[in-house]
Formats: structure tokens, sequence, C-alpha cells
């Protein structure tokens, strides 16, 4: 069967499609799943550009969705014929995360799920939303999970609450559904008022251009009513954080999720001291988390936005436009 992997030292250059071993039937306790989509996150891209290095000819992605079609001896969960999806950390179940880094994560530590079909133990996957596509269902090992933690398992989001989200790629956006689903308001930043006037037909009750608006942490106060937000979902890094601080009300939540403005800066920590600001690093979430975030889709009704699709045999393409960062939502592929 065929996989998508990369070769030392990475680069989109260094992708290729490879002839693999066809997945064999699933020992006691292991799935075989049909894979049908994966969806592309900031960290696929890092590792797939070479800025995260991984072993030669890792097969990449760590989002994978498909179907059920064989299962071991011992396994109760699930059945041929389920539609499923995977897990960014499979070996983080319940409880406290056990590590600290990517070396059990699908595509950088461990083979991914950018090939035809995967056997794997069981608790590496979920099932999937009921009604939902293949290539819905990927979006959410990563993305959704990330913004789900961040708000509900960590943050405590409640109805009444206000929720700042910097920019609208994948996790911004379920982060937007999320809150407004669960009766916050919230407030979006992008450079593009394109991308702003999207996040509003969405439900954005406040949007702000971080380029004309560059102290948008006090603008952000203002729109409170200097007060502040209840949540910040920091995405931007050490660059954006001094403004994220500035919007965050005293015994706020920040959720630090993303790094796209680097990965060493100056953190302004008197004023966040001052304000008695939780700051928290967040990487996605666990299984026990992704599927008690399902329960909350379907019950919900919330779907992804997905803003492109492409074949398997072109996740380089993908990758290259991920790099424009043109994108609304999630890009995905599909085999």
């Amino acid at each position: 069967m065929k996989a998508i992997k990369i070769s030392k030292p990475g680069g989109l250059d260094r992708l290729h499609v490879a002839e693999i071993t066809a997945a064999a039937a699933p020992a006691a306790g292991e799935i075989r799943v049909r894979l049908h989509a994966n969806s592309l996150n900031y960290h696929d891209y890092a590792v797939a550009a070479g800025a995260i290095p991984t072993e030669d000819g890792r097969i990449l992605m760590s989002d994978g969705a498909g179907v059920v079609d064989a299962v071991g001896e011992g396994v109760t969960a699930f059945k041929a014929g389920d539609n499923v999806v995977s897990c960014f950390f499979p070996y983080w179940q319940d409880g406290v995360p056990p590590h600290g880094n990517f070396s059990h994560v699908p595509g950088d530590g461990l083979d991914g799920y950018a090939r035809e079909a995967v056997v794997t133990p069981a608790h590496w996957f979920t099932l999937a939303p009921k009604g939902w596509s293949h290539t819905e269902a990927a979006t959410l090992p990563c993305a959704a999970l990330t913004a789900w933690r961040a708000l509900v398992v960590e943050g405590g989001l409640k109805a009444g609450e206000s929720v700042l989200i910097l920019g609208t790629g994948g996790v911004a956006i379920f982060a937007l559904q999320m809150a407004k689903a669960m009766g916050a308001s919230v407030i979006i930043t992008s450079s593009s008022d394109a991308k702003l006037e999207r996040a509003r037909a969405l439900g954005a009750d406040h949007t702000i251009n971080y380029k004309s608006d560059p102290a948008w942490g006090e603008t952000v106060r203002k729109w409170t009513g200097k007060r502040g937000v209840d949540h910040v979902l920091e995405i931007g890094g050490p660059g954006t954080l001094p403004q994220s601080i500035t919007a965050c009300r005293v015994g706020g939540h920040i959720s630090m999720i993303g790094i796209f403005t680097g990965i060493t800066g100056e953190v302004p920590t008197l004023a966040m001291m001052a304000k008695q600001i939780k700051l928290q690093g967040i990487i996605v979430g666990s299984r026990r988390h992704q599927q008690e975030m399902i329960r909350g889709l379907e019950a919900t009704g919330i779907r992804p936005v997905i803003d492109k699709t492409f074949a398997l045999a072109a996740l380089g393409d993908a990758f290259r436009y991920e790099e424009q960062a043109q994108h609304f939502g999630k890009i995905c592929v599909e085999m």
C-alpha cells in the first residue's frame, strides 16, 4: 500500500510516495483501520519542513480518520464498520500528561497516518462523531482538542464569559465555535479583513485587525469596559504575549498553545503577576478529553470549517498551501 514519507533532513521537496507492506490482520487488542483522511496542523508542517527533526523515512501526519475493517481478539470497544479517529497522544489515555515532548506522537516520534491503512492498539483511536464524514473527523485530534482543552478542561469556560482568540486557523475557528455554543462572547484577531468578516459570520462579537491596530490588547480592554477578557487563546507566542496580558482580566486565564512568533522572548512578568493571571502551556489533550469533546460536539451540532482538501499524493502541495497562511479553518487530505 502507499504512504507519504519524509527523508532527512526534511523539507517539502523530500516528501515522497512510498510502497509499504500492507497492514496485516490485527493481533489481540488491536484494530485495523482503513484510513480515508488526514488534516494538516502546524506541527505536521514543522516535521515535514525539517524544523522538527525526525527519523529518516518517517510516515507523516498525526491526525487520521477512517473505518475499522478488522478487530483483534479481546477488542470490545470497536467493531468492523465503525468510523473512528486517531488520538494525538496515543499513550495519554487519561489523567496528567505522561510526557512533555512529541516522542510518542504519530507523524513525529512514531509513524503517522499518511497511508492507506494502519494496525494499532485499539485505544489509539476513538469513535468519530455520528454522521460526520471522515474528512470532518480528521480535523479533531489536534486542532479541535486543543481548543476544547484550553477552554473547557483547563479554562472551565462558563456562559457569559469572554474569550480572546488570536488568528483564524484550525484551533482558532474551533475555539470560536465552541465558545459561542457555550454562551461566551468572542473577540478574534487577524491581519486579514476578509477573514475577520468570515469570523463575524460564524458569531464573533468583535474583531480586530492586529496590523492596523498593533495595540490591540488595550482595544480589547476598552471593548470589555476596561475589565479585560476571561480567557485568551495565545497562539502567537512571545511576540504577542504582552498584548494578551494587557487584554486579560485580573485573575484571567491565558492558554499558551502556539509559537508563531518564536520560541523565546521577554515576558512582562510584573504585569502578569500584578494581574494574577494563570498562564498555562497546552499541547492537545488525552483520549478521555477527546471522547468528552466528541460528545459535546454531537450535542451542540458544531461542524468543522474545512478550507480546502488535497489528494494524499499531493500532501506536499497541501503544506505549500499552508505556508501561504491564507487558509481559514482546516486543510485536509483525502485518500
